[in-house]
């Protein structure tokens, strides 16, 4: 197991290697809040497995007010993570993210379930998650998988595989009444849209 310390200069080491951007360590240890969302999150962990659940959502609390990076202390994520620019991103309390792994901003590993149960993604080592990528419920993003950028994956996703384009549902009245509000929150069609 390594130490906290390791970690968290591993993670400078990998965004210095992530990012061709990063001119040294002190610029990144200063101005990288992806990196700082990270480490507040590895401390925030380490509280929440110890069952200082209060401390750790405080703490990361405060990370999502510095950096706009919100990750659940009770997530677990692997080595060498790395999120690119961070504003936006949204990870949920059963999410699991496994070394190696790039995010860019404004993803979001989010639930579909109310229980206490495996509720966020899963996501194996090697993989990419381009910006404003949406991940909902328990699936699995394969080992080496790519996830374009805007795309919304609620299925699991092969190893290897690349994933682009926003997954959305053709709608269509079924009649007459269907077009008027009766409630029941359902979404109705914008006016003018083709039939």
């Amino acid at each position: 197991m390594l130490s906290l310390f390791t970690r968290l200069t591993e993670d400078v080491r990998t965004a210095q290697a992530k990012d061709p951007a990063a001119r040294g360590a002190l610029e990144v240890v200063l101005t990288y809040p992806g990196l700082h969302a990270i480490w507040c999150y590895r401390v925030a962990h380490a509280l929440w497995r110890r069952d200082h659940h209060l401390l750790a959502r405080l703490l990361s609390h405060l990370a999502r007010l510095l950096t706009g990076v919100e990750i659940h202390p009770g997530a677990s994520i692997g080595r060498r993570f790395f999120i690119d620019h961070g504003m936006g991103v949204v990870v949920g309390e059963t999410a699991d993210i496994g070394d190696d792994v790039l995010m860019y901003h404004g993803v979001t590993l989010g639930g579909n379930s109310m229980r206490r149960e495996k509720r966020h993604p899963t996501i194996e080592d090697d993989a990419v998650l381009g910006a404003n990528a949406t991940l909902i419920g328990a699936i699995t993003v394969g080992e080496g998988a790519r996830i374009g950028a805007g795309a919304v994956v609620s299925d699991d996703v092969p190893a290897g595989v690349t994933m682009v384009g926003p997954k959305a549902t053709q709608f269509s009245p079924t009649s007459e009444s269907d077009d008027e509000d009766d409630g029941d929150g359902s979404v109705e069609p914008p006016t003018g849209a083709a039939e």
